[in-house]
């Protein structure tokens, strides 16, 4: 990090230090396997201490039956030092030889080997399986939906959360007073994160807080859901994680896994009805949905608990219904009530052939029958052929009577709205709600509007529950029994921190690696884009073939009229290409095969100029050819209503030079061997182009998000290290804990230093009316307010009298770094 801070001020050096430091909490990094809780820690805790500890045994006031238990301690106080073994009384009475103090206290010693693993286990901070308790548990969810009867509204709320909330902190124990709602401002940032992922862009807030209709934050709600774009970018996160879905990594270089991106993303893009969405996942009407049930296919020998089949009943059962079943793959569960026998009999409806049963990898002599996990709902014909009997479980998935797959699904919306599930953690379904009423509300509500995921999500956040100011957590929250008591902050999805640094800075890539198209283009109006634009190139007109590695740069000057609308533009380039607009760089491409769309919002009334830098690779001679072609509308007009006014198109108008300008457009001194391009043959596999050519045309136009999102793209080593999963499993909660990895790749990752860099040019390159101004638009975008005095000052002095990209790059740091910035609060 001393590099990286080496030139900024020592005010400025000291801020993020701090700011840094305070994040980490200098948590301890270990490079040990993990732990595996189920197989090794609790056959030691089984042994040695459960006889006198767990259950309705509490000698000396301790219980080992939960993770809360343990850490509650005994009647002398805590037990377990959280990650410090060495400090934790446990671990001395464990190995103790006094007398009536060395636990157990009879029969034979732990082993060395065992007091080690419950060092570590301790050291790395009491990892728990999700529900498991050394009895179990009595409670026993119910199956069928439940329609509970509203509390009369309290201090004037009657939002049906906010009754079945109000009534809840009434009767609950040490509640204090009902919270009063958050201001504008924290309300737009965290409702604009929790909806589309993205910061509320400046004119949008500005126009809320201008608002003084009743009404407002359900419009402002309404606004971030009617951007399907953003809302379809941001929610993709959690449904990749979710579906371990990805777009590169374990089983994709072998062939072994499929995606479902495309379907995924359109499923979201037009908020299809979550009954169908699951419906079309178990029994896929086309390849397109297919991926998710076929799981991934290993290479080499798999486990018996890692079979395609054994995946399927595991996803299924953990993603639809949050109940874990991979313990109950291998043996009968030592976690909740699932056997062996019902893990693979849903195995067996997805299977092909006879799935013999294995216990803990070994075969047992008997054939699973495929089998549904509730049969009271209907059953399964084992008969039946594969594709049948998966749309016999599709439909008893989404039955009307199903009440655990419209539970799950809402306790997960809940979860990602508030910061905590109303079942928590949420793949563990088998644990009591500690609000049932409030949780087959949500359940039935969601049911009687149509399975609309946007509706619910609405349904929460106009509720004053959500609209209130987020919990402060004492130290030990985690390890006393839940009170409700408000919204829970939470730390920003590693794709939700790069997209809102690439939101500041304008430093996003122009290329996604997700396979579909993006946004609503209709097929009609994507053919109705006529393509004038010619290949160009610098040769006499023939597809002659051009030296690799040849570098030509291409210029187009044009004039605007005064009023001006809609305005898209799509390029390519065999081979590589990167396009500026008036000195700004807008796009790049390295494949002629891949079209790029632009939005082209550095146009300005009167004069213009397009600059491309185009360059033919390859190891021999080949063809080379470059085309764009941009459309403008006047204002209120646009593809689906009327012709563009104007039509900028590659074609013999256009110049080039062999000189090639800086990586920011810049020319060191302007050339003066500007030729006429011409029009080059097109190539037949050009004309393979054409429809994506249209398409992204459209996209460019009438697609309200341009900027590419961290959710389209592959996974990179920062968005790694902030948290994002590599998807060869289901994650459904990602930690809100920093690890020290986390904080140094914020601290010192080439990644984001590389990024803030570029955006600290690109904003230099924006008229200022001063330094003020600047301060104030970058903290009204990032926290949705204005700067205090303190923070003015520290600006100022990091800005210094004249702007320099150094001197912005320093307070994008400063910025960035708050922990303001990275939680959504």
């Amino acid at each position: 990090m001393t590099k990286r801070l080496s030139h900024i001020s020592s005010v400025s050096s000291l801020v993020i230090l701090v700011l840094f430091w305070t994040q980490i909490g200098m948590q301890p990094l270990y490079s040990q396997k993990p732990i595996d809780f189920a197989h090794e820690v609790v056959p030691v805790l089984r042994k040695y201490c459960a006889e006198c500890h767990s259950g309705d045994k509490r000698q000396g006031n301790f219980s080992i039956n939960t993770r809360s238990d343990i850490l509650k301690g005994s009647e002398n106080g805590p037990v377990i030092e959280l990650g410090n073994a060495s400090s934790s009384r446990i671990m001395q009475l464990l190995t103790s030889d006094v007398e009536g103090e060395r636990m157990p206290p009879e029969g034979p010693r732990l082993p060395q080997i065992e007091v080690d693993l419950l060092k570590r286990w301790i050291d790395a901070g009491v990892a728990w399986e999700d529900g498991f308790a050394f009895k179990a548990p009595s409670y026993e969810p119910p199956l069928r939906p439940r329609k509970p009867e509203l509390p009369a509204a309290r201090n004037g709320r009657t939002h049906p959360v906010d009754r079945i909330i109000d009534q809840y902190l009434a009767t609950a124990a040490a509640q204090g007073p009902v919270p009063g709602p958050i201001s504008d401002e924290p309300f737009a940032r965290r409702v604009a994160l929790d909806l589309t992922g993205l910061l509320p862009e400046t004119d949008k807030l500005l126009y809320f807080q201008k608002d003084n209709s009743p009404n407002r934050r359900a419009s402002f709600i309404d606004a971030m859901l009617a951007d399907d774009e953003a809302y379809a970018e941001h929610w993709l996160t959690f449904w990749n994680d979710l579906l371990r879905n990805d777009y590169g990594g374990t089983g994709f270089i072998t062939g072994g896994r499929k995606q479902i991106s495309s379907w995924l993303y359109n499923s979201l893009l037009t908020n299809k009805p979550y009954d169908r969405f699951v419906h079309e996942l178990i029994a896929p009407p086309s390849d397109e949905s297919r991926g998710f049930i076929e799981g991934i296919k290993w290479r080499g020998e798999v486990s018996a608990g890692q079979t395609v089949e054994i995946q399927f009943a595991q996803s299924v059962s953990q993603s639809l219904l949050g109940i874990n079943l991979k313990c109950a793959s291998c043996h009968d569960s030592f976690v909740d009530r699932w056997k062996l026998d019902e893990a693979y009999g849903l195995a067996a409806i997805y299977s092909s052939k006879d799935l013999e049963i294995h216990r803990c990898d070994k075969a047992i002599g008997r054939t699973a029958k495929a089998k549904w996990l509730f049969p009271e709902l209907g059953d399964i014909d084992a008969t039946a052929k594969p594709e049948e009997r998966l749309r016999q479980l599709a439909n008893l998935m989404t039955h009307p009577e199903n009440g655990r797959f419209t539970r799950t699904i809402v306790n997960r919306l809940w979860h990602r709205m508030m910061g905590r599930g109303i079942v928590h953690p949420t793949d563990s379904m088998q644990t009591e709600p500690w609000s049932p009423d409030l949780l087959d509300m949500l359940a039935s509500d969601f049911a009687e509007h149509g399975y609309d995921l946007k509706r619910t999500l609405r349904f929460i956040a106009n509720s004053a529950a959500y609209q209130s100011p987020a919990e402060v957590l004492a130290p030990d929250a985690e390890s006393r029994v839940y009170r409700y008591n408000g919204p829970r902050a939470k730390r920003m999805t590693a794709e939700q921190f790069i997209d809102t640094v690439w939101q500041l800075t304008e430093a996003a890539p122009t290329r996604m690696d997700a396979s579909f198209v993006r946004g609503k283009v209709s097929a009609g109006v994507a053919n109705s884009m006529s393509l004038t634009a010619n290949w160009i190139w610098s040769n006499d007109g023939r597809a002659t073939p051009h030296a690799a590695g040849e570098k030509r740069t291409f210029r187009k000057q044009f004039e605007l009229p005064k009023s001006f609308g809609k305005a898209g533009a799509v390029i390519t380039c065999d081979n590589r290409f990167s396009l500026f607009l008036n000195g700004k760089k807008m796009a790049s491409g390295d494949n002629w095969e891949t079209p790029v769309s632009v939005r082209l919002n550095g146009l300005v009334e009167g004069k213009n100029e397009l600059l491309v830098v185009a360059e033919n690779q390859g190891s021999a001679p080949n063809p080379a050819g470059l085309f764009f072609e941009a459309k403008l509308w006047s204002e209120g007009v646009g593809p689906e209503s009327g012709a563009p006014i104007l039509t900028i198109a590659s074609d013999s108008t256009w110049t080039f030079t062999e000189k090639t300008p800086n990586d920011k457009g810049k020319f060191a001194k302007e050339p003066n061997d500007w030729k006429p391009a011409v029009a080059v043959a097109a190539q037949g596999t050009w004309s393979a182009a054409i429809p994506k050519l249209q398409a992204e045309l459209a996209r460019s136009t009438l697609v309200s998000q341009t900027m590419v999102r961290a959710s389209l793209l592959k996974s990179d080593p920062m968005m790694r290290a902030l948290g994002r999963p590599n998807r060869d499993q289901i994650v459904s909660m990602r930690s809100n804990e920093l690890t020290t990895l986390e904080a140094m790749e914020l601290a010192n990752g080439s990644i984001l230093a590389k990024t803030l860099s570029t955006g600290a040019e690109n904003l230099l390159q924006r008229s200022w009316a001063n330094n003020d101004a600047l301060i104030q638009w970058l903290y009204r975008y990032s926290y949705s307010r204005l700067p205090n005095k303190e923070e003015l000052e520290i600006a100022s002095e990091l800005l210094g009298g004249e702007l320099t990209a150094r001197g912005i790059e320093d307070l994008l740091w400063v910025v960035i770094m708050q922990p303001e910035f990275q939680w959504v609060r």
